[in-house]
């Protein structure tokens, strides 16, 4: 498979080029699986790094929250990195030195953008429920302009990003190949546990998740 080119000289993997892969679609794909990323940015030149929920529409990744919050007004202002690992795998080999993981990682650079329409951010809004909870929105008490004024949204392109992928199994030497230890790889899953219903709550039926298990799928990887 040829890869497309690195976006940029800060998006290229020279630790281990070969795990790298720099298709929208397989960024899309590991942006798509997780539900929070870390943020990095600067207030005041102190450098900060924050883990929030994320979700994607179309070629932007799109954060909420207050619309007083020092870090979203930090991040109109200035440029930021964002990273998003999933765990996959734990790979166990012969000696300590070829231990590794399987994982699947997105680093995003770039500068966000505030929402400002008020129909297109109760659209993102939507989109964030939606992704999670698939006609979801619908069944909702609707957003009144009070929570949407207090809420901001930001966006930032996909366009300056690159994964980097590992999904191989044990990479021993070949002198340890016939050490008695065992060696593999033990696969990590995100499992969804069973609902807790709250005792006043008015509805019978458990809302179906993104993470719900179908025929075709297993639960996802986390």
């Amino acid at each position: 498979m040829t890869l497309s080119p690195a976006p940029s000289s800060r998006t290229r993997v020279f630790r281990k080029p070969d795990r790298a892969d720099y298709n929208p679609e397989a960024i899309n794909a590991i942006v798509d699986a997780a539900v929070i990323c870390s943020v990095a940015f600067q207030i005041e030149g102190s450098v900060h790094a924050i883990p929030t929920i994320h979700w994607r529409d179309g070629e932007y990744l799109y954060i909420h929250g207050a619309k007083a919050s020092r870090m979203l007004k930090a991040l109109t202002e200035g440029e930021a990195c964002i990273t998003i690992a999933l765990a996959d795998g734990l790979v166990l080999a012969r000696s300590a030195m070829h231990h590794s993981m399987n994982y699947r990682s997105v680093v995003i650079y770039g500068q966000f953008e505030l929402v400002s329409n008020p129909a297109e951010k109760e659209r993102s809004l939507q989109a964030l429920i939606e992704g999670l909870y698939p006609g979801r929105w619908n069944t909702l008490r609707p957003i009144n302009d009070k929570e949407l004024n207090a809420t901001s949204v930001l966006r930032i392109p996909l366009t300056e990003a690159s994964a980097k992928i590992r999904d191989a199994g044990v990479k021993d030497d070949v002198e340890d190949l016939e050490w008695p230890v065992w060696a593999g790889v033990i696969p990590l899953n995100f499992v969804v546990g069973a609902p807790r219903r709250e005792e006043d709550s008015e509805g019978g039926t458990v809302p179906v998740t993104r993470y719900s298990p179908r025929s075709d799928s297993n639960l996802g990887v986390a």
